[in-house]
C-alpha cells in the first residue's frame, strides 16, 4: 500500500514541476518581449 501511495505523489510532483516550468517559460517570455 505504501509503494502505491509513494506512486500518487510522484506522479503529483512531476505534474507541479511542469506547470512550475510553464510558469517560469512564460515569465521569461514576456520577460524578452520588453
Amino acid at each position: 500500500m505504501a509503494s502505491r501511495q509513494q506512486l500518487k505523489s510522484r506522479i503529483g510532483t512531476v505534474k507541479n514541476t511542469k506547470q512550475i516550468t510553464k510558469a517560469m517559460e512564460l515569465v521569461s517570455a514576456s520577460k524578452m518581449r520588453r
